[in-house]
């Protein structure tokens, strides 16, 4: 396979500062974004704008070429179009960077978009509010900066430990069923088998032994397209919020299971919630996701990066 290399870039036209930068994961939602990608690209350049088109066969290979493009050119906005994964790609690929990151959602479980209030799968409208907040200057919200396996890595939603992440991982090996119901029945296949976890918790000094089903570290309010585990977090308070869930019976669990869409479960004496700014998690055999991606296998150390990411929103 031949290296992929960023493409020659136009020249911004009279009147506006850098070009926007356009990534689209073809594979998002299963095929469909790469029709909401060129819609995108069409609705930037109707505009006045000069979009650059990145696409490629891979994920690993479009953050290579991102990271080039951004690299070698003056640079108004990037936007992703695709679901978490793509906005977990962005973030990354903006660390350290003042450029900021506008997001076409259209992917299964679109949570930071849901986040950040941005249009589901209308490219048009979503375009529409990301020129209208380039205008403005767009706004500033924090990241999770993540250390794991000796690697740095940023997040922009949830970063999971846990059963959740365990469903993620069920969920991804399954091309179907598609859309949110993939998540929910890999979810109730990995309850049968699923025992709690031995956890050691250290946040913000403070160190303890966790036995949970999950742990989750959250800048968000929600994964899995709409299960809003943490539903007073903000993405702009200089917090993260650290979720827990105490050992539970199926029952128990499949009982609170339906409340956590409408955010509704944060009395239960089982949820547990609280507001860190570092969290370090360590337990055998339990692999991190964030935005939806693999990280690796515990430890990991997490902290918030207040401001750490300007959005088109």
């Amino acid at each position: 396979m031949q290296p992929v290399t960023a493409p020659a870039l136009p020249v911004p036209p009279s009147g506006t500062s850098g070009n926007i930068v356009l990534a689209i994961n073809p594979a998002a939602s299963f095929g469909h974004t790469r029709q909401a990608g060129h819609q995108a690209a069409g609705h930037f350049r109707a505009a006045g704008w000069n979009v650059v088109v990145l696409e490629t066969d891979g994920y690993a290979a479009l953050a290579d070429v991102v990271d080039q493009t951004l690299a070698g050119t003056e640079v108004a906005a990037l936007v992703v179009v695709g679901g978490d994964g793509m906005v977990h790609l962005g973030v990354n690929a903006l660390a350290g960077l003042d450029i900021p990151l506008g997001i076409v959602p259209s992917g299964t479980g679109n949570d930071v978009a849901r986040l950040l209030n941005l249009p589901l799968h209308d490219a048009t409208a979503a375009c529409r509010q990301t020129l209208s907040a380039l205008a403005a200057g767009g706004r500033k919200v924090d990241v999770g900066r993540v250390t794991v396996e000796g690697r740095t890595t940023y997040f922009a939603g949830v970063l999971s430990a846990g059963f959740d992440a365990a469903v993620n991982d069920r969920a991804n090996s399954w091309r179907w069923p598609r859309g949110k119901s993939r998540y929910n029945l890999a979810m109730l296949r990995e309850l049968g088998s699923f025992r709690p976890i031995e956890y050691s918790v250290t946040a913000d000094g403070k160190q303890w032994t966790q036995r949970a089903l999950l742990i989750s570290v959250a800048n968000g309010q929600s994964i899995g397209g709409g299960m809003r585990i943490t539903p007073d977090a903000a993405p702009d308070d200089g917090w993260l919020d650290l979720f827990v869930v105490r050992p539970l019976s199926r029952l128990r669990f499949l009982a609170v299971f339906p409340k956590v869409f409408a955010g509704k479960h944060t009395d239960h004496p089982a949820v547990q919630i609280r507001r860190v700014r570092r969290v370090r998690l360590l337990a055998a055999g339990v692999v991190a996701y964030a935005d939806g991606e693999r990280l690796g296998e515990l430890p990991v150390d997490v902290e918030v990066v207040p401001g750490g990411l300007r959005v088109l929103a």
